[in-house]
């Protein structure tokens, strides 16, 4: 985490206690989460409010425990806005049984939130951080693979590795295994960070990742398509208090300015600067909006 984040640690974490730390009215108050993405996007989205509207921004960037403390946060009014997921705000606020298609989970989290909350989604950036099931290179030229389907054919002569969460989860293993009929070989449990170690050293043939992890601009395997739309979807977009859009009108087209300019390859080769090499997130983001045109 850059260093100018340190103070802004201390702000969020009095906020989050109700210690005083009072928001001026034209100040508009970013968080994230602490992990890559949402630092990059959070910066995305100062450079835009601050560029597009007289409104100043202050950060509060890595909250930990993300949505746990971010969401009672932004409830309570210590915080305007931040980076959020569909699958997130369904399964984990509002507490909802899963919904498959995409299109149809936005519009019900969108209208739940504001009309049980107060809340507003913008819509959605474009990419989408969700389990995917990944397999060697050499698997997929060597079996034709390219849907989650393709599989079945073949898995009773592949190993599969997962982290424990994974693997006990109901809508993880258990519920993939079941919705494409699956029966491996093996299945090996692995550190979360150890997973493509697993498919490089030989020790697993199938693994699962994240749609936009850094590692899958070089790593030598090939994501395999969810062809049963079986994984939630954890679209991303900004979620923002509804009263601070009342107050600050202006905020509305702002927001949308990144509806559908992200894709997943962008979030991944965005990642993988932050991450491999190591790029400061404020000058990803402003590369990316300048190319975009947006700045």
């Amino acid at each position: 985490m850059p260093k100018r984040f340190g103070w802004l640690a201390i702000v969020c974490v009095v906020a989050l206690l109700g210690i005083g730390c009072k928001k001026e009215q034209d100040v508009i108050v970013i968080a994230s989460k602490p992990v890559t993405e949402q630092f990059i996007l959070a910066e995305m989205l100062t450079y835009l409010v601050e560029a597009h509207t007289d409104l100043s921004v202050r950060q509060t960037l890595g909250i930990g425990g993300g949505t746990s403390n971010i969401h009672p946060a932004l409830l309570k009014g210590d915080i305007d806005m931040y980076p959020e997921y569909t699958g997130t705000g369904w399964l984990f606020v509002l507490k909802q049984a899963p919904i498959h298609d995409a299109q149809s989970l936005y519009q019900k989290v969108k209208q739940a939130y504001q009309e049980q909350l107060d809340l507003t989604w913008s819509g959605l950036y474009g990419f989408n951080n969700t389990y995917r099931i990944a397999v060697s290179r050499q698997a997929a030229e060597r079996y034709q693979l390219q849907t989650t389907s393709d599989l079945v054919r073949v898995s009773d002569q592949l190993v599969f590795a997962a982290n424990p969460d994974f693997l006990e989860r109901d809508d993880g293993y258990p519920g993939l295994v079941k919705a494409y009929g699956l029966s491996f070989k093996a299945v090996k449990e692995i550190d979360i960070g150890l997973r493509y170690e697993a498919i490089t050293s030989g020790d697993a043939d199938v693994i699962t990742v994240f749609s936009t992890d850094a590692r899958l601009k070089t790593e030598p395997v090939v994501v395999l398509d969810d062809d049963l739309s079986y994984f939630t979807n954890y679209h991303a977009a900004t979620v923002i208090r509804s009263e601070t859009l009342r107050n600050h009108p202006e905020l509305k087209a702002v927001l949308e300015m990144l509806t559908a300019r992200i894709s997943d390859e962008d979030m991944i080769g965005m990642n993988y600067q932050v991450e491999i090499e190591k790029q400061d997130p404020k000058a990803v983001a402003k590369e990316f909006l300048t190319k975009k045109d947006l700045l």
